[in-house]
Order: structure tokens, then C-alpha cells, then sequence
């Protein structure tokens, strides 16, 4: 089949290597528009659109999807179907008619679970054991169309988002590259989607990334580790902004009180709604990151010191 990939972050790259790899052919990518950077905020083009371009393919950067100058462009390039990883912008009806056999998704839960743009974070904030990825026909429904194929993967205890997306995307690549295969051999039908066990997962902010100590320790764990890389897990200290990589349970720590902060040789305690959690890595407000002992020790803890002021 003729194929147009659209995709954008480094999440889709593993699913447009496999497809260049596959017996269909690639001839163009969309992508988002090239954005601001780095320190200098100097315009990037997307990780899809580097490796796009590297293949010598034809990359598009439609502002919007409905641009009729795109549109335009996807009817020459009449492709067969449009694989789809991340892209990161609604598709109108006009685009999603050009192709003969649609745009097909790869999204990374079961399906109908974690509809939305942050699956993989919900479902490590959410306690899940076991998520996965699904192939599925795109309508203009959120995450609502018809499946094709899934996988399954289990999250483990100390898995981040960044982890378990990584697994993910790698694992969804060769899912999509299957369906593309079955779609193309006639052999592939999707199934309507179930309508038991929906639920939403929309987009993490920065505000829902800051860490409120007085919750249970489990549910700090969650959180730090949902938000890592992004939107990135905070807390203040002195009326700072302090980064936090992952947490750890302190099963046996003494009682703190939430928020208070307990140093020893090798770690540092926080108290939370339960019981004490210790600190990884931090990042104080315009240094490095560096260990929670590190930081510590230059720090000078008074009584009165928490973390969340």
C-alpha cells in the first residue's frame, strides 16, 4: 500500500521505521510545524520529520489539518491508507475521506480504556497492572473507532511514563506494521469498540504535576512517576520551585509530618498522608539535577522547613 505516516514526537519514530521497513511504501509524512527549542528558543523540526527527511521523503507541516493547500496535496498524493503515531492535532472529516482504507491509530492503552492524549500517564497515575496498545480505525470520535489489533503490557512497580512509552512504542510498531499487512491482504476487519470500561484521559499540566504532601504515599508515587519526563513532577522549598525525579516507599521510616523533611547518611525522608516517602534526584530552580543527599547537604534544614512551602 501506498502510505502517508503522521506522527511528531520521538514516541513515533520506532512505528515509521517500521513501516519503511515493511513491503509498503512510505511517500510522505505529516508532521507538526517546527517549533521553538532549547535555551536560544530556536525553530526544530519534529523527530518524525528529521528521520523523514533523512529517508528522502516528502515531509508536510500543515498548520492545521484542514488547510485546503494540505488537503489538496494528500488528493495528489492519493494514498491508501494514513498510519498514524502521536500526531498531536485533530483531524477534519475532509482529510480522514481521502485515503481508501482511513487513518489508523496507534494508541497506547486497551481500548476503550484511557481514551485521550495521556493514556500511558493515567494509567500508572490510576494504579493500572496491566495496559498495552491498540490498532484502530480514526473517525471523528475521540479515540472512539473501531479496533483492529492490540497488544499487552504489563506496568511495572517502578515504571515512569518515559519507561513504559518506550517499551510501548517499539512494541506498538510492529502492531501497526501488522495491520497495515492485514489491512492490505484483506485478511484484517476492525470491531467496534465496547462500551463498558471507557474512560478519559486528558492531557497532564504542570499544575496537576505538583506534588501535595498530605496525599497518601502511594498516590505521590503515582504521580512523580506519571509525570516523569513530562509535564515534570514539582513540589516548592523556601518558596522556590524544586523538580523531583522518582520516589521511593520508606517502609519502616519514622513518622513524619507531611511535607517534613528528614536527613540521613544515605537518603532523604519526606513525610506524606501516610508514611514517608524518600527522594531520588532533584533539581533546584536554575541548577542541575542533582542527588536528594546532595541537595540536602547544602541546604541547612531548619525545624521549620517543608517541602510544599
Amino acid at each position: 500500500m501506498r502510505l502517508v505516516f503522521a506522527g511528531t514526537p520521538q514516541t513515533s519514530v520506532p512505528a515509521l521505521e517500521a513501516l519503511l521497513a515493511s513491503p509498503h511504501e512510505v511517500v510522505a509524512v505529516v508532521t507538526r510545524p517546527d517549533a521553538p527549542a532549547g535555551r536560544g528558543r530556536h525553530l526544530v523540526a519534529s523527530p518524525v520529520a528529521e528521520r523523514a527527511a533523512a529517508a528522502g521523503i516528502e515531509v508536510l507541516k500543515p498548520a492545521r489539518a484542514r488547510d485546503p493547500e494540505f488537503l489538496d496535496r494528500l488528493r495528489e498524493i492519493a494514498p491508501d491508507c494514513c498510519p498514524v503515531v502521536a500526531y498531536g492535532a485533530l483531524l477534519p472529516r475532509a482529510a480522514l475521506d481521502i485515503p481508501a482504507h482511513g487513518w489508523v491509530n496507534l494508541h497506547f492503552s486497551l481500548l476503550p480504556a484511557w481514551r485521550g492524549a495521556a493514556p500511558v500517564q493515567h494509567a500508572i497515575l490510576h494504579g493500572d497492572e496491566i495496559t498495552g496498545a491498540a490498532t484502530f480505525e480514526i473517525e471523528e470520535g475521540l479515540d472512539t473507532g473501531p479496533v483492529y489489533g492490540l497488544l499487552t503490557e504489563p506496568i511495572r512497580p517502578t515504571d515512569t511514563t518515559g519507561d513504559l512509552l518506550g517499551r510501548l512504542s517499539h512494541a506498538g510498531a510492529k502492531l501497526l506494521a501488522d495491520t497495515m499487512d492485514g489491512i492490505a491482504d484483506g485478511v484484517l476487519q476492525p470491531r467496534p469498540q465496547s462500551t463498558e470500561g471507557v474512560s478519559h484521559a486528558p492531557k497532564l499540566t504542570p499544575e496537576t504535576a505538583q506534588v501535595d504532601w498530605s496525599a497518601p504515599a502511594l498516590r505521590i508515587d503515582r504521580l512523580v512517576r506519571a509525570c516523569t519526563p513530562a509535564p515534570g513532577p514539582w513540589t516548592t522549598f523556601r518558596g522556590e520551585r524544586l523538580k523531583l525525579g522518582p520516589v521511593r516507599l520508606a517502609n519502616g521510616a519514622g513518622p513524619l509530618a507531611p511535607g517534613q523533611v528528614r536527613v540521613s547518611k544515605r537518603e532523604v525522608h519526606v513525610g506524606t498522608g501516610t508514611h514517608p516517602v524518600a527522594l531520588g534526584e532533584v533539581q533546584p530552580q536554575g541548577r542541575k539535577h542533582m542527588t536528594a543527599v546532595d541537595w540536602a547537604r547544602g541546604i541547612r534544614l531548619g525545624d521549620e522547613d517543608r517541602l510544599g512551602r
